[in-house]
């Protein structure tokens, strides 16, 4: 019995190479579309993830009611951070002597303030400062009777009373009941600014008549001197 050969030119051996090699190409082909739809699956999980973090919703800032009312409402001004603090009195001031109308008192204010007279009453002012002169009829004025009865009318007319201390002091007038507070400015017609005032307000009194003289000027200013100045050189004409 005679040996039988294939070749390669035989139709079963080439039916068989084609198929090996039709296998081969499409194991081929099958790993180049699971690679391309890997990495086409990437590439949409990439685009989703930049579409979602440019889209994001924009954050929304949230302001509490009291941060609202604290930016709307201006906070005093600290008058001892400036250098001299605003409503410091300069050492050089002159100091000159009114009398109003009626002849009645004397005292003497700063040289060049603004001068505002109203019936029974004159106000000096200049920058943050302040002196007034209101005369009116009373019983003698007492620490007893500033406590019950001025007190609670100053505390009604301003903003931020805090009362500092009531006595009677000496003056070259003679005796005079002194209220010391403190109380909140009106607002700067420029600036807005509103300072803390210190205030002291001294009651004098002859015959039926009563001369409060009220002292303001901003917490922190150095105006113990000026202040004393005018509050002793009251006094009484008549």
């Amino acid at each position: 019995m005679g040996k039988s050969y294939f070749t390669l030119r035989s139709g079963a051996a080439y039916q068989l190479f084609y198929s090996v090699a039709a296998m081969k190409n499409a194991s081929a082909l099958g790993m180049a579309r699971r690679l391309l739809l890997l990495a086409g699956t990437g590439l949409i999980a990439a685009g989703c993830s930049g579409s979602t973090g440019s889209s994001a919703a924009p954050q929304t800032r949230i302001t509490s009611p009291a941060a609202s009312a604290s930016a709307a409402s201006p906070a005093p001004a600290a008058a001892a951070t400036e250098s001299p603090p605003p409503g410091d009195i300069p050492d050089t001031t002159v100091f000159v002597a009114y009398r109003p109308a009626s002849d009645q008192y004397e005292v003497k204010v700063p040289e060049g303030w603004a001068r505002t007279v109203t019936p029974g009453a004159v106000l000096f002012t200049d920058k943050l400062n302040s002196v007034t002169v209101t005369v009116i009829k009373a019983a003698a004025p007492t620490p007893a009777s500033a406590r019950a009865t001025e007190v609670p009318q100053i505390r009604g007319s301003v903003r931020h009373f805090a009362l500092a201390g009531i006595s009677a002091v000496s003056r070259s007038a003679g005796t005079a009941v002194l209220i010391r507070y403190s109380a909140y400015s009106q607002p700067d017609p420029v600036t807005g600014k509103v300072y803390v005032n210190a205030v002291e307000r001294y009651e004098f009194y002859q015959n039926g008549a009563e001369a409060i003289v009220t002292l303001s000027g901003p917490a922190g200013a150095d105006n113990v001197d000026p202040w004393r100045k005018v509050t002793d050189s009251f006094r009484w004409l008549r």
